[in-house]
């Protein structure tokens, strides 16, 4: 009996580390701690949050990086980048000393974070370089290397435990994964002023790009909307897609999933 509860267990566990890696594309659930830093959740629609606020991030000298360095397609520039390597130290030095509280508005949070997770992405390649792809690095996500304030977290947790508890799944298309099949990395910093309409166009780039190939009657789609189901419309994807497209979907089309191309976005 003592041996079946164990083989039971065992497999539970087992169970559940094929569920996270299906469920968010990790092979870890490990170090997803937010540590208790705030997040505002977005309430309806990001363009009508208030904005009202005195406090003002700048994140020109990222948009100055992202410029000389990221294409418009969001080809990288890594050997570049290393060259003004100060720079964006310069850059992450300054959003650790600029801890969000709740007295920012949504959009400054969003926008923080958002910035946060691109740079530190960049610079986890930067540390690592050269490689092929982020998963040749040991745990790219579960290492707490992103500093704020005296915390440390994780890529994981700033993408779990804040982001995506802020209620806004556009959030999927401004993040990247320095990865081939990722949203593409946008060549300028994503601002609070500008927020709603970046990511506006961030998703409907990427809707509308190889990542998707979308018909009347069968969608094949970015395994992002698979990792992520629950975070459109509460899984009702073709709902979240559709004003995004030409094509009229028809509501029971089918859906498959791509394969994920985990190879560098880097500029040839």
């Amino acid at each position: 009996m003592k041996k079946v509860v164990i083989t039971a267990s065992i497999l539970l566990f087992v169970g559940a580390i094929v569920y996270a890696n299906n469920r968010f594309g990790l092979l870890s659930m490990a170090g997803l701690y937010g540590k208790g830093l705030p997040h505002k959740t977005v309430k309806g629609s990001l363009a009508y949050a208030p904005e009202i606020s005195t406090k003002n991030i700048d994140h020109s000298e990222w948009t100055e990086l992202l410029k000389k360095y990221v294409t418009d397609e969001g080809q990288v520039d890594y050997k570049g980048f290393l060259q003004d390597k100060n720079k964006l130290d310069d850059y992450l030095n300054a959003l650790a000393t600029q801890v969000p509280t709740n007295d920012w508005t949504v959009q400054e949070q969003l926008a923080y974070y958002i910035n946060l997770y691109n740079a530190q992405t960049v610079n986890l390649i930067l540390m690592n370089y050269p490689l092929k792809s982020i998963k040749d690095i040991d745990g790219p996500w579960t290492g707490d290397f992103i500093k704020i304030g005296r915390k440390e977290l994780s890529l994981g947790a700033l993408e779990h435990s804040i982001l995506r508890k802020m209620n806004e799944p556009r959030i999927h298309f401004a993040i990247n994964c320095a990865s081939a099949s990722c949203p593409k990395l946008l060549n300028e910093a994503y601002t609070s002023e500008k927020l709603d309409e970046q990511l506006e166009d961030a998703t409907s780039g990427f809707i509308n790009s190889d990542n998707n190939t979308i018909s009347k009657d069968k969608l094949e789609l970015s395994r992002i909307f698979k990792w992520y189901k629950d975070d459109f419309i509460k899984g009702e994807l073709i709902q979240f897609i559709d004003p995004y497209t030409e094509v009229k979907i028809d509501p029971n089309a089918k859906i498959r999933y791509k394969e994920y191309d985990w190879s560098l976005n880097e500029q040839d």
